[in-house]
């Protein structure tokens, strides 16, 4: 069995998903669902040139869930429906945005469920913190738990500075306030950190100062039509398993202030004995990351024709 893994904020590129809609008449359709969802041409904007107007927090998030999501139903359309695959998903997860493309996948809520409720997610987030106050960087090998220490340590005042990602070992993401974060950062080099690199990032996310939008997107999710997933999908905020709508709509509010534990997200699909992933979506930034996770897990890239067929071709194998 594969597990279907589902990339985040950072995956997104111009012309991403294109060669999918041009090759498969049901990618295209997801595109097309997703715009009318929006009332927006959200392919125009990840199809043109205006790179800005792609990484803008309210775009990105349906347009990178719309690029995965346009993967999936390409294999489907090669396969059947996923409920006739031989070799059916037994799990999935997703990157923080990611894990609402993880719940289209497994049924939780639709196609255009999903663009809205990451619509007004990028828009709530992008309006929780005034421009410039906020920041996030990547602290590279150092310990988390001595990370954390010095987070709590370096809060300024009446800011914040916490783990905003574990994405890796080695690989741990900071978010909060800039000046707490600054602290956070000169603190983690003179303990020993290989490096610390601040992240051009619209908002802080992940971290307390999230919670505005975390407001508004509990009430968003309580009033979208969810079900339970029809196969597991392990949550960012506790990296466990949920398996009934409370638990879709309970995880997905947490994860907006809370940390994405990816390497226990990973160890967690590893520990059901998942031998294999796939990528869906564009970029290979959880294939390099998984490499540092669980290094004997094969990971299929699925962005294009090419991926596509190279996805089929190893689960008839």
């Amino acid at each position: 069995m594969v597990a279907l893994i589902f990339p985040g904020q950072g995956s997104q590129e111009l012309g991403m998903g294109r060669q999918l809609a041009e090759n498969f008449p049901a990618a295209k359709q997801v595109f097309e669902e997703v715009n009318d969802a929006l009332s927006q041409d959200l392919t125009a904007v990840m199809w043109g040139e205006d790179a800005e107007a792609l990484t803008a927090t309210a775009n990105t998030q349906p347009a990178i869930m719309a690029a995965s999501i346009a993967a999936l139903r390409a294999i489907e359309s090669e396969l059947g429906a996923m409920s006739s695959w031989s070799n059916a998903p037994a799990v999935a997860a997703g990157h923080s945005l990611g894990e609402y493309s993880a719940h289209v996948a497994a049924g939780s809520f639709s196609l255009s469920t999903a663009a809205k409720l990451l619509r007004i997610r990028g828009n709530a987030m992008q309006a929780a913190v005034a421009p410039g106050q906020g920041a996030m960087a990547a602290i590279l090998n150092l310990d988390a738990d001595k990370l954390e220490a010095i987070c709590q340590a370096s809060i300024q005042g009446d800011g914040c500075c916490q783990i905003a990602n574990d994405n890796a070992p080695g690989q741990i993401v900071i978010s909060g306030d800039k000046a707490s974060v600054d602290a956070a950062m000169a603190a983690a080099s003179e303990a020993g950190a290989k490096r610390c690199v601040p992240l051009a990032v619209s908002a802080p996310f992940h971290c307390a100062l999230m919670a505005p939008a975390q407001e508004e997107m509990a009430q968003a999710l309580a009033d979208a039509e969810i079900a339970a997933p029809n196969f597991p999908v392990i949550a960012n905020f506790t990296a466990q398993a949920v398996s009934t709508s409370d638990q879709v709509i309970d995880t997905l509010v947490a994860q907006v202030t809370g940390r994405v534990r990816w390497v226990e997200c990973m160890q967690a699909i590893v520990g059901m004995d998942q031998g294999a992933a796939a990528e869906l979506g564009h970029g290979k930034v959880l294939t390099g990351l998984n490499k540092r996770i669980a290094r004997d897990m094969k990971v299929l890239n699925v962005a294009d024709a090419q991926g596509v067929g190279a996805f089929v071709e190893f689960l008839n194998a």
